[in-house]
């Protein structure tokens, strides 16, 4: 393999970005709520990359393209927007202890959700 794709590398990078979120909210977070963290951002993203294909063809939605495309250079600029984002919610717990921060893993775990599924149309194609 000469090169490496890009919707792989994007939903690689927003795990990275998941896993500092989950980092800081463990350590800055309300205290205990670790294992809750680490259960729905798999459970999440999981269940989004499952269950997005089979509603998409419930509600009759017209097939997903990648979110990187070739033919489509600004895609892959807007693309990167998802781990700024997905950093960004790390930095919460950081500048906001003690909190329970377990709507942004949900969140951040669905948006890692959407990059693996553009991950795995690409591959597909």
């Amino acid at each position: 393999m000469s090169r490496l794709e890009p919707n792989a590398l994007l939903a690689l990078s927003t795990g990275v970005a998941l896993a500092l979120l989950l980092m800081t909210a463990s350590l800055f977070g309300e205290p205990g709520n670790t294992v809750k963290y680490l259960v729905s951002a798999a459970l999440c993203a999981g269940a989004f990359v499952l269950l997005n294909g089979r509603v998409a063809r419930m509600m009759n939605r017209p097939e997903a393209e990648p979110m990187v495309r070739p033919d489509a250079p600004r895609t892959a600029l807007w693309a990167g927007l998802f781990p700024l984002i997905v950093i960004g919610m790390g930095c919460a717990p950081v500048f906001f202890p003690g909190h329970d921060y377990g709507l942004l893993v949900i969140i951040a775990a669905v948006i890692f959700g959407l990059t693996i599924d553009s991950a795995i149309r690409a591959r597909r194609r």
